[in-house]
């Protein structure tokens, strides 16, 4: 079985910054794209950021030039730098991770259990 363990949500002041991290856990060959997703209350889930094992990312648009996603392979985690934060991007944020559990196989998708982010005005 593969766990996404997600940390450093919180309650943070427009503007402010947050870091939230991602780690992937359990016996698996290999990780491709990571990414993290948020959903607001009454709101579907939405995709935020994703970054393949090689490092190319994809950001919805609200939040190019103040989220910065990374990874750092050998750990399997993946993390989402949050900067000048609004309070549009209150949610709970999701990790998800596709992964392959031996070399070949196809690809399967896990989620963490989330992480709150509450922004204020």
């Amino acid at each position: 079985q593969v766990q996404l363990v997600e940390s450093g949500g919180g309650l943070v002041q427009a503007g402010g910054s947050l870091r939230l991290s991602c780690a992937a856990s359990g016996s698996f060959f290999s990780i491709s794209t990571m990414g993290w997703f948020r959903q607001a209350p009454g709101k579907q889930r939405e995709l935020v950021a994703t970054i393949t094992s090689t490092g190319s990312t994809n950001y919805r648009g609200s939040v190019k030039g103040r989220f910065t996603i990374s990874r750092d392979n050998p750990k399997n985690t993946v993390y989402l730098q949050m900067n000048s934060l609004k309070p549009e991007d209150t949610g709970d944020y999701f990790c998800n991770a596709y992964v392959q559990f031996y070399s070949g196989s196809y690809y399967s998708s896990y989620w963490g259990q989330g992480t709150q982010v509450t922004v204020s005005s």
